[in-house]
């Protein structure tokens, strides 16, 4: 995969991602994506045992209540640290779940898919605006005629209302993360500074992360060919306005 000009792109870390898994995928959240996924799938309108791509999956808390409703689903991520714990959640739920370790930027099934989902805000992690544009084309072409992407990111607008410069979360274990968040770029990134904290070592990440105003999610995806593009404030299909508490594009 490509590399910024600075080194290694913070994503392509395991370590980063080891290392912030109890906090990011403690069980609840893990369980809340039977869920996600049912409430995804209502906004799609997708045939039962549809072709279904999960992009950015992570450990597989939707590819596997996909795959358990009879999916047949592809799960792609660069991690091979999520990647290992989505096999074991699928080998747990039995059922069969394809887990493909790749960079979305270079992922591509042309006309494979009825269904792509990018949830929990898998998009905008990298430095070059021209990635995510290329991104949502490899989606667009790995849809099938007919086909549907729901798209779930962190919203710029509720961003401008709630974001915190400074937040902690503990596990039960004792051990602390310390989240730290400035915007940047004139709204265009937003700077992150995660340190794990556990007994007496401390760890230390930096990343950016490109975030979406509602306007400028649907005219990248208007852009990638997408016919028609409508915006939720939640998987819920709750409205794109000031009580967001997410921003979901459905693009057919």
């Amino acid at each position: 995969m490509s590399q910024a000009a600075a080194g290694p792109e913070w994503f392509a870390d395991e370590a980063f991602w080891s290392e912030v898994y109890p906090f990011e995928f403690p069980d609840p959240v893990l369980d809340a994506g039977v869920t996600q996924v049912d409430r995804a799938l209502a906004l799609a309108g997708v045939p039962a045992r549809a072709d279904v791509l999960d992009l950015g999956c992570g450990p597989g808390r939707h590819a596997v209540p996909l795959a358990r409703r009879g999916f047949r689903v592809t799960a792609v991520d660069l991690s091979a640290f999520h990647l290992a714990r989505a096999r074991a959640r699928a080998a747990a739920a039995d059922v069969d779940v394809e887990l493909v370790q790749a960079d979305m930027r270079a992922f591509l099934r042309p006309a494979a898919f009825d269904l792509a989902l990018s949830l929990f805000t898998s998009f905008g992690y990298f430095e070059d605006a021209a990635d995510d544009r290329r991104v949502v084309d490899n989606v667009r072409r790995s849809l099938r005629p007919g086909g549907v992407l729901v798209m779930d990111v962190a919203s710029k607008e509720r961003m401008a209302r709630v974001l915190h410069p400074t937040t902690s979360q503990r596990t039960a274990d004792g051990a602390l993360l310390v989240r730290r968040h400035e915007v940047v770029e004139d709204w265009g990134r937003v700077r992150n500074e995660w340190t794990v904290v556990r007994g007496d070592r401390a760890r230390t990440f930096e990343f950016h992360l490109r975030i979406y105003s509602g306007q400028e999610l649907r005219t990248l995806l208007e852009s990638a060919a997408f016919t028609e593009v409508r915006l939720y404030g939640g998987l819920d299909g709750r409205p794109y306005d000031l009580e967001a508490e997410r921003l979901v594009a459905v693009a057919r």
